[in-house]
């Protein structure tokens, strides 16, 4: 799969309503068939970061990143932003969580 996460430097004027201000995109992106998951943080050590964990089949990211409304998130997104967000991506084995092995809740 791919596993993707990226840290969201909000304005501060957007940081409380950014959530629904992406919400059209979230729930597009959700819907696309290679999509495993899509999910927003916000940070609990700076109230305007947002760090979006996503995760692609193989090769459905390529779909995901030629889509209209990723298209059309990336023009209206920076409006919304302090800085261009930071991104770490990688092709990784899987394509579920798995359970933690250093920890146990029964």
């Amino acid at each position: 799969m791919i596993f993707i996460v990226v840290k969201f430097k909000v304005r501060p004027e957007y940081a409380d309503n950014f959530p629904e201000l992406v919400r059209e995109f979230t729930e597009a992106t959700r819907a696309e068939p290679g999509n495993l998951w899509f999910d927003w943080s916000r940070s609990v050590e700076d109230p305007h970061e947002y760090v979006l964990v996503e995760a692609f089949k193989d090769g459905a990211a390529e779909a995901h990143v030629n889509s209209e409304h990723f298209r059309k998130a990336m023009a209206e997104q920076p409006q919304y932003l302090q800085q261009t967000p930071r991104i770490i991506s990688r092709q990784i084995e899987g394509e579920d969580w798995d359970e933690m092995g250093e920890m146990t809740v029964e």
